[in-house]
């Protein structure tokens, strides 16, 4: 059947992903190249560090990419002219020249290719017992919200970075509804707010995200659909897991392009397997009443492959 064959021959979609890499464990390009290869993607990195293993440890060692590196490796693409992307996705950033020179590399691609998505989760800090911090410097915001935010079509920006984004802070669902508006209007069509310490009707052991998806019909009206989810808490600190996170959206939102419930269900479902399996192993690796350590909690992405291909549905979306 033709049609069949054409439909599995999907036209080859390439994402350039400028991340940080780790020898060791799951961060940055790390945590995203797997799943992204694993659902059909060509990958393209950009290693904007490569630390021995992520800064939570004792220890890391390392070197980082400055702006006219990032830039030199852009120029070679350029002259072989392979510089034709669908998908551009970024996390983690503490340079300003180099973010700056990000947007100018997105500007470009965007150019030739009108269609390209950018994803951009916007990573500046978070909060811990209701006090946020940023844990990039300061000067960060002005350029994240100034030019970054303006040139990407997807972000997804904790609370704090929400608020920081738009100067509003949280209290409530509607209050963030307004904020997730405000960020549509600077730019973003799909706005995730990944967590949150709003109230989850389900109780205090559930983490609230939500979802945003503005589009432009053709006659001009704008229409928004609006979800909530909510996932049940896993008692440890992970690392990487927005880096998963941000992927999977970009992933499921191409596979979904019009349905934000669908591709938010499956990369939340897809993130608790994971976490659930990492959580599982590390503890067992811990020993009975022992905190796991870094690298005892590394997320277990190999050993998720299936249930990142085919995540199981274990998290609905609310539509609002």
């Amino acid at each position: 059947r033709a049609g069949g064959a054409a439909m599995e021959q999907e036209r080859e979609c390439r994402v350039l992903s400028i991340q940080s890499h780790v020898v060791r464990g799951y961060v940055g390009n790390k945590a995203a190249t797997f799943p992204l290869q694993v659902l059909g993607f060509e990958v393209d990195t950009v290693n904007s560090v490569q630390f021995s293993n992520h800064t939570g440890y004792a220890h890391w060692k390392g070197q980082v990419l400055n702006s006219d590196e990032l830039h030199e490796l852009y120029d070679g693409l350029k002259l072989n002219e392979v510089n034709r992307y669908d998908y551009v996705l970024t996390g983690y950033t503490r340079d300003t020249s180099f973010l700056a020179m990000v947007v100018d590399i997105v500007q470009e691609l965007k150019q030739q290719n009108s269609n390209l998505v950018y994803v951009c989760d916007p990573v500046m800090g978070d909060k811990w017992n209701g006090e946020g911090s940023m844990y990039v410097p300061k000067d960060l915001l002005p350029v994240y919200r100034d030019k970054v935010v303006p040139v990407a079509d997807i972000i997804t920006p904790n609370q704090f970075e929400a608020e920081l984004l738009t100067g509003r802070k949280i209290h409530t669902e509607k209050d963030a509804l307004e904020v997730m508006d405000m960020l549509h209007a600077m730019g973003p069509e799909t706005v995730v707010i990944t967590s949150s310490d709003l109230q989850a009707p389900l109780g205090n052991d559930y983490l609230i995200a939500l979802g945003s998806h503005r589009k432009t019909k053709a006659d001009g009206t704008k229409m928004t659909q609006r979800i909530r989810m909510e996932s049940p808490k896993v008692d440890a600190v992970f690392v990487g897991t927005g880096d998963l996170f941000a992927a999977m959206l970009l992933a499921w939102t191409h596979k979904h392009p019009n349905n934000l419930k669908v591709a938010c269900e499956k990369t939340v479902s897809a993130m608790q397997h994971v976490l659930q399996r990492t959580i599982k192993s590390a503890k067992a690796q811990a020993g009975e009443g022992n905190k796991p350590n870094s690298a005892q909690l590394e997320l277990r992405m190999v050993q998720s492959k299936k249930d990142i291909e085919n995540p199981e549905i274990i998290v609905k979306a609310t539509v609002l």
